[in-house]
């Protein structure tokens, strides 16, 4: 097992072991993506990952990150999809897109207007939901604290937007339950002060991300893989831990997830997090030697030896990249090259490679 491997997920296989990972642009027009999600997108395929996965796409208006983030709660906005989609199978990529809802973290400012919380008046929502009516820090919205019908509702809006991007022509989905929005606020008891069946033990906090697994899989062929992206800790004491992910991922092996991409952090502000090349790898490693479940590693990989020993030791299945993707696009194929590896460019690329 090396990078450059096939990997078999569910009936779908990838060409090698590197997936771009979602990476919001900020750059949606009322939740459909642009010519820009096209260009960004679409040369992640032609340098030669074997995955690319759209950003958090949200499952409804409120579920943005910010207001020019994508969306899949309207049939407008799959149908915007599909010229994407299209173009990133042929280029021999499998096309993916992250679901999401961002819960109390919605409704900021895209990063170079300063990426704070906005108001109403500003632009942002009316307002935002949670678990509980705790924000995010200090300066942030309340968010109002969901109830058991629109908990319902959640689920079910999960459940369209996965209809939507399999007619969108998406061939893997993942299902956002990390980095504190909504689905990990349920999960943390650092956001999730409930006392109803969503919250306090651990088998209720997880119930929000189970029945959204279940619904998604209910309309996600069997066939088409399907992830999970989780925080597997919040690096704080009292928080969602290594321990529960482990016992999280477990519980999903046999309720149609196909891979789980590991990542941490997010649910609360101001935390010290070691960072460093590598960095969350062992918690895919760790997850996935105990639950036996597939797992993608992420965090500050940026070299080909250094992805290459990810997969050859058996830490993770997959990585997913994200900032090196972004300086090269063609870090597939660089990497390749360093690897001794040869894959075919583009025909019309043909004559420099």
């Amino acid at each position: 097992m090396h990078l450059f491997a096939p990997l078999e997920l569910a009936g779908v296989t990838l060409k090698n072991r590197i997936a771009v990972s979602p990476m919001c642009q900020y750059s949606a027009d009322n939740g459909h993506p642009t010519d820009w999600h096209l260009v960004h997108l679409g040369s992640r395929a032609v340098g030669g990952a074997s995955l690319v996965v759209a950003e958090a796409t949200a499952v409804e208006a409120i579920g943005r990150i910010s207001p020019e983030d994508t969306g899949l709660w309207l049939d407008s906005q799959a149908e915007a999809w599909g010229k994407i989609a299209r173009f990133v199978r042929e280029q021999g990529a499998v096309a993916g897109v992250q679901l999401a809802h961002a819960g109390r973290k919605a409704s900021t400012a895209a990063p170079w207007n300063g990426g704070g919380p906005l108001t109403p008046e500003a632009g942002g929502f009316e307002s935002v939901v949670a678990p509980s009516a705790v924000p995010f820090d200090d300066g942030w919205v309340v968010p109002r604290a969901l109830d058991r019908r629109s908990i319902d509702g959640v689920v079910d809006a999960f459940a369209r937007a996965a209809e939507r991007a399999l007619a969108a022509g998406f061939q893997f989905v993942e299902i956002h339950a990390a980095h504190g929005y909504l689905l990990h606020e349920f999960l943390s008891p650092l956001a999730n002060r409930r006392t109803d069946e969503y919250g306090g033990s651990f088998e209720n906090r997880v119930r929000l991300v189970r029945r959204v697994v279940e619904a998604v899989r209910g309309v996600w062929p069997a066939r088409l893989p399907l992830s999970l992206r989780i925080s597997a800790t919040d690096w704080v004491d009292g928080g969602w831990d290594l321990e529960q992910s482990v016992a999280l991922v477990s519980l999903l092996r046999s309720e149609g997830v196909t891979i789980v991409d590991c990542s941490s952090g997010g649910v609360v502000p101001r935390v010290h997090i070691p960072t460093g090349p590598g960095y969350q790898t062992t918690f895919a490693s760790e997850i996935r030697r105990r639950t036996s479940m597939p797992t993608a590693a992420v965090g500050f990989i940026v070299g080909a030896e250094q992805a290459d020993h990810v997969i050859r030791s058996g830490q993770a299945d997959l990585v997913f990249l994200a900032r090196e993707l972004l300086r090269d696009p063609y870090f597939p194929r660089r990497a390749a090259r360093a690897l001794g590896v040869k894959l075919e460019p583009p025909k019309q690329y043909a004559r420099a490679w």
